[in-house]
Formats: structure tokens, sequence, C-alpha cells
């Protein structure tokens, strides 16, 4: 009995003893995605709880055995946990989704720091709501250094430090658009109510999005949706004076918490003949309606999105620049006597433009421990565009121009983070096929072509410390046109049959059919630095170099451009344009008043091939006299600066100032370029209140100065009058004058989640013309405009 006892006894000191065993519990807290150890992180393993040491590392000793909730939180990030039994000494590696850490893209939205050195200025959801009837090219005039090439009055396109067309990339929501942007006269296809911001990239310095943006880059992103159950949107209405027209734009997005979205939305907007003080314009209405789709799921590892949009756009272009007759056309020019009927209608007859643009995009995306993000997308475009003449008999209602343009494109991006560098790189292929249809019974501007495009891309970003960052992107593109063009016989054989003999195919009658088939091999490089010595001083580099192909219409254009007023002429010899690049930005924060912020934008473009388009001469058809404009290749310069202030001078009242100027040279032809901006001036004060909710009060100057560096570039004219043979000089180089306009806002929260804002573009009526305007020979800019809007979010 005795050594029963005993036995017993020890027994249960065993397992006394193995009761009270307890065990070390340690590991390391890092970010998903760069690895970077997260110090601070809160680690709690039951009742136990502890936080990370700068190396990322936490330790708990004495942990008795069991099955405990491991819990481990850092701001910013989703909490991680996991269910984890303690029988042994235990080594932990865990890691969070960091989402402060991502830099998978260049843009910043609001007030967010971008660690790159891009030269880059965003337009708010703020400054887009409050100008929402606006196009996307008038709308980006608000960004120092940018403003707008004009057909008229509702056409416009982007201009950046002076480049314009398809030196601009613009990206829709990620797809790079292609509208035969080409074109002076082609506005970009964007309804600016279907995103929250616009950021714009001045420079070359955004590879990763294509090689032909040497002007720069306009990025739209629409709003990102929130990860929980609930119904969103608005419903907005807005009445404009100046057309006496008016828009009505909605959208509603579902979301659910497992990350799925659906959304939609769309506008229409009509507007009609437009008002210059004193006189109507005859046929300058305009018609656009939008519509978009689009659902997925979004969540930080993995993802996938399927979207659409539409736009449909009509718009008048004025009568009063297709002139019959040269001496209308020297009158016209020379002593501003324009064609004015002053009778409003909303009609809209020849001539007129018609376009629409229909994206479709999936895109997918899956992050990786140890590998990276890799993102895939693909988009197919289809622009369709009708540019009527005024016509006689059965040709009235058939177009002189209908191209459409069918693009498919696809990406692989591979993005890889580290806690002091980054490395994303990516290769993407596109293919277009135009199709200018036969049927219009007109020559074609724009031949038959199908163009193949292929890329390669490295961008590396290395962080030096808190204070110094630094990239380095290469990027090679590959591009070929394959095209089917009819040459006049005689300027052919003068021209291109010595140079070109294996483009010819066949000769019918006077006419030469031949197959251009053109090779691009295009590399561009940028380097950047960002240097921050001090909280209140950042001082930013960039240079690039980069090569664009030659568009289409700099190759093959050859007859009437109808919506722009004017015949072009391509040219087949032009090569591939390279353009070096050298940005600076000096940006200072300085404690006046409430806050003073500065920032000083320098740069330099050197081009030895740059195009150039100018008026060569005037001809004389029989549906109308129309200028004609000719692409040549030369050497260029381009340089200027952009400045802009901000200071807070209460708390609740801010003054804004941006001041753009540049100087553009012709060095072949030791000239002046034409078309260059000229210096403008912009003011801002803006008052917010709390009573009513939301109330601000805004005044804005806008000051254009007159271009006094252009190009002579006067034609000669012969006509009859009075039985006399006159030759004449059309003065089509001189400029406009200086202007100054005032403008004027306010706006508040009438009542919860609905909101009023009203707008006096051009309070003072002035009467002025702008130097960008390729129809400013014949008409003015808009006169005042009443501009209300009323919005109700949900």
């Amino acid at each position: 009995m005795k050594l029963i006892y005993s036995l017993l006894l020890i027994l249960s000191g065993f397992a006394f003893t193995n009761a009270q065993k307890t065990y070390t519990v340690e590991g390391t807290v890092q970010d998903f995605h760069d690895k970077t150890m997260l110090e601070n992180s809160t680690v709690k393993i039951g009742d136990y709880t502890t936080k990370t040491d700068k190396k990322g590392k936490f330790s708990f000793n004495n942990i008795p055995a069991g099955k405990y909730q491991l819990i481990a939180k850092h701001p910013l990030c989703d909490d991680y946990t996991e269910n984890v039994g303690v029988d042994r000494d235990l080594h932990l590696a865990i890691t969070l989704e960091h989402h402060i850490g991502d830099i998978e893209t260049v843009t910043i939205h609001g007030s967010h720091k971008t660690k790159g050195s891009v030269i880059m200025r965003t337009l708010d959801k703020t400054e887009i709501e409050r100008n929402s009837t606006e196009n996307l090219g008038n709308l980006l005039t608000r960004i120092s250094g940018v403003t707008a090439l004009k057909t008229g009055n509702n056409i416009s396109k982007p201009v950046i430090r002076g480049l314009y067309g398809s030196r601009i990339s613009i990206l829709n929501n990620g797809v790079k658009m292609a509208e035969q942007e080409w074109g002076v006269e082609h506005a970009p296809n964007i309804d600016v109510n279907d995103f929250e911001h616009i950021d714009v990239i001045k420079g070359a310095a955004a590879l990763k999005y294509g090689n032909e943006g040497v002007g720069g880059v306009v990025v739209l992103e629409p709003a990102v949706l929130p990860k929980r159950d609930t119904i969103m949107g608005s419903l907005k209405l807005s009445g404009i004076s100046n057309g006496r027209g008016g828009e009505i734009a909605a959208n509603v997005a579902k979301t659910w918490e497992n990350q799925w979205f659906v959304k939609t939305g769309g506008s229409y907007r009509k507007t009609g003949d437009q008002y210059v003080p004193h006189h109507t314009l005859q046929n300058t209405g305009q018609e656009f309606n939008s519509f978009n789709f689009s659902f997925g799921k979004h969540s930080f590892l993995q993802g996938f999105d399927v979207s659409y949009s539409g736009i449909n756009q009509e718009f008048g272009i004025y009568k009063g620049a297709h002139l019959s007759s040269p001496e209308d056309f020297y009158n016209a020019v020379n002593f501003g006597q324009p064609f004015y009927l002053d009778d409003f209608t909303y009609d809209i007859d020849n001539p007129k433009q018609q376009v629409e643009h229909h994206i479709a995009k999936l895109s997918a995306y899956r992050r990786f421990a140890d590998f990276g993000k890799l993102t895939f997308q693909y988009s197919f475009q289809l622009n369709r565009r009708k540019e009527f003449d005024i016509r006689r008999g059965e040709l009235s209602d058939l177009p002189s121009m209908d191209l459409r343009l069918i693009t498919h494109s696809a990406s692989l991006i591979h993005l890889i983070e580290r806690s002091n560098w980054s490395l994303e790189s990516g290769i993407s292929a596109a293919f277009q096929d135009n199709f200018p249809n036969p049927a219009t019974k007109a020559r074609r501007l724009i031949p038959d072509y199908y163009r193949y495009d292929s890329g390669v891309f490295s961008v590396f970003k290395y962080k030096f410390n808190s204070k110094l960052n630094a990239e380095a992107a290469v990027r090679y593109d590959f591009s070929r046109y394959d095209a089917y063009k009819y040459y006049d016989s005689e300027k052919w054989e003068d021209y291109y049959a010595d140079i070109f003999p294996e483009f010819f195919v066949n000769e019918s009658g006077s006419r030469t059919l031949t197959r251009p088939i053109l090779d691009y091999h295009n590399f561009s490089a940028n380097v950047g630095l960002d240097y921050k010595p001090t909280q209140n001083f950042e001082f930013k580099l960039n240079l690039s170099r980069a090569d664009r192909s030659p568009n289409a219409a700099e190759l093959f254009s050859d007859g009437l451009h109808h919506s722009a007023a004017v015949m072009e002429e391509g040219n087949l010899n032009i090569k591939k344009e390279t353009v070096y690049n050298v940005n600076l930005s000096l940006a200072g924060q300085f404690n006046v008043l409430k806050g003073l912020h500065i920032e000083a934008n320098p740069y330099l473009m050197i081009s030895d091939n740059f195009v150039n388009q100018i008026p060569t001469s005037v001809m004389n058809t029989n549906r109308g006299v129309f200028p004609v404009w000719t692409y040549q290749q030369i050497k260029a310069r381009i340089y200027g600066i952009d400045a802009d202030a901000e200071l807070s001078i209460l708390d609740n009242l801010k003054w804004k100032s941006g001041f753009s100027i540049l100087k553009g040279d012709d060095l072949s032809n030791n000239e002046p370029l034409i078309l260059m901006m000229p210096a403008r001036l912009r003011n801002s004060v803006e008052l917010t209140l709390n009573k009513p909710k939301n109330l601000y009060i805004a005044l804005e100057n806008e000051n254009s100065f007159k271009q006094n560096r252009f190009p002579i570039r006067d034609l000669p004219v012969t006509f009859i009058k009075d039985g006399v043979e006159r030759n004449e000089i059309v003065d089509f180089s001189s400029t406009p004058a200086a202007f100054t306009i005032f403008n004027a806002s306010v706006g508040a929260d009438l009542i919860k989640n609905l909101n009023l804002n009203f707008r006096i573009n051009n309070i003072f009526n002035v009467e002025y013309k702008e130097y960008l305007n390729r129809l400013r020979y014949y008409m003015y800019e808009p006169g005042r405009n009443f501009v209300v809007t009323l919005k109700y979010n949900f």
C-alpha cells in the first residue's frame, strides 16, 4: 500500500507540474507588401498584451499552455486574428495589410503628399462640382500652366505648357483615351461628372502611362467606394443662361461589406446658340449625353472590375467661319466683319460634328506576400466621328467625314515594394483600326490604317532617408502604321515616289494608290529627385527624354477639316519626335498670417525634330475659302515658369494665385513658335462660413496678356472687286488684345444633403478673343453666363 501511495503522489506531482508549464511566444509584425517592420503594433494573446519595438519584434514570457486568440493591430491596417495553441515555445511572423504604405500610383488626392518627383496639380471634388457644366479642356485651365486649344466655344482640349493633341495622354479610369486626338477640334470625350479628382502631371515624368505624353498626362479617377453595406448617390440639376440650356446628372452605387460593388450614372446637357457681347452666334448649340456602368469586387489581396462608359456629343460649328469667297475671308480676318443673324435657336445645322465614344474595360489584380502585386487590364474603345459640311441637295444629310476608330489595348503590370524601394514594371500592347467611310463622297482626310503598338517599362523608386527620394524609369515602345492612301499622282511623283518607291501599289487616272508601312522604335527615360530638407521646404528635379511616334494627321492628312474650317496637309517624311525635358519645383511654407504656401515650377523643353503645324496658303474650293495648314519638322525650344501661391488670411478666408508664362522658339526658322500660350494670371478670394452649412463666397479674376511673340504667317488672296482684280494680304498672324474677366460664385447646403451653387462667368460681359481659339478670326468668346446647380446627395 505504501508503494501504491508513493506512485500516486509522484503521478499527481507530474500532473501538477505539467499544468503549471509555461512557454514563450515571440515574433515580428511586418507590412504585407513592402515587408516593413511595424513599430508600436499592439499584439494580444488571451489577456496578455504587448507592443512591438522599433524592429517590429514582440515577446511574451510565461504564457501557460492552452488555446488562445491572437490579435495584432496597427494604425491604418486591417486587424490580424488567429487561433493559436501554446504547447511549446512559438515564433510567429505576422503580416498586416498596411494600406498607408501603398505607393502603387503616382497620383495624389486632396492634401495627400506624393513621394515621387513628378510635378503635379490636382483638381479636387469641390472644384469639379462647382464647375461641372464645363468641358474638360475649359475646366483644366484653372491649373497654372494649362490652357485650352479651342475650335469655337464648345470644343476645347487641354494644352500643357504649349503642347497639346497626341502629346497629352488622358487616362480615363485607367484607360488611355484613343479618340483621334490628333485634331485641334477633337475635344476629349469626357464627362467630368464621373470623377472625384483630376490630376495633371506636367512633363514626360510618368512613363508608366506611355511614351506619347511628352507634354503631360491627365489622370481622371472616380471616387473610391466604401467597403460597407450602403447605397449612395446624387442627383444634380443645372441651369445655364448662355445658350438657355441645362444639365441633369445622376449616379448611384450599391456596396456590400464583402467588398462587392455595382454603380451606374449618366448625364444629359443641351444648350442653344451661344451669346457673345451684343450678338448671338448662329449654329453654336450643343447636345451631350453620357452613361456609365460598372461592377466588381475590390479587396486588399485581390479584386476585379468590369466597366462600360459611353458618350454622345453633337456640336454646331459657327457658320461665320465657313466663308464663300476670298473677299469674305479677307474682310472677316482683317476687318472683323462677322456673320451674325442674332436669331436664337436650339437647332444644330450644318456645319456640325457628331461624336460617339464607347469604352469597355476589364481589370483584375492579385497581391502575393513575397512576389508583389500583379495587375491585368484589357480595354476596348470605339470612336465614331461624323463631320457635316454645308452641302447642297442630296448631299446635305451626308457627312463629309465619317471616321470609325477601334482600339484594343492590354497591359500586365507588376509592382513590388520594400521598406525603402519599389519597382514597377509592365508590358502593354495595342491595336487600332481606322476606317474612313467612302460613302461620304468626299476626299478622305485620314486614310484607312492599322496601327500596332507594344511597349515595356520599368520604374524604380528609392528612399535614401526621410528627406531624400529618387526614381528612375526606362521605356521602349514599338509602333507600326499599315495604311492605304490615295495621293494625287502629281504630288506623289514630286514628293514621295523617289523616297518611298516600295509603297506604290497602282495608279488609277490622276490618283496613285499607296500602302505606307512605317515602323518606329521609341526609347524614353526619366530620372528624378525629391528632397525635403525641412518640413516647410521641398525641392524636386526631373529630367526626361521621350520619343513620340508621329500621329496619323501629321503623316497622312490631306483635305478639308470641316470642323476646324481649315485645309490640312500631312507629310510622309516626318520622323519620330524626341523631346528633352527639365522640370524643377521649389515649394515653401511660410508663417505669414495663417500660413503662406508658394511653389515655382521652371521648365525647359528642347527638340531637334519637333512636329509643327503652320498656315502656308489659302485655298479657294467649291465648298468655300479655307487656310491651308501644313505639318513640318523643326528644331524647337520651349521654356517657362508656372507659379502658385496660397495665403490663409484668416481661418476662413483664403487667397489663391496662379501665374504662367512661356516662350517658344522655332530655332530652324529663327522665329517664335505658333500657338504658344500667352502669359496668364489667375487670382481668387474665398470666404467660408458655417451658417448656413458649407457656405462659401468666391471671387475670381482671370488675366490673359497679349502674346507679342508670334511668327508672321500672313496669307495672300486674290479676288475681283468692282471689276478690278485685287491682290491682298490676310493678317493671319496678329494676336488678340489682352483681357481681364471676373467670375463669382456662392454656394451652401440649403438643408441636409441638398446643396445650391450659383456662379457668374464674365460678370462684366467683356468682349474678348482668345489667341488659342482657332476660330478667333470670326468670333468672340462667350459673354456673361449664369449657372445655377442644385445637387441632392443620398
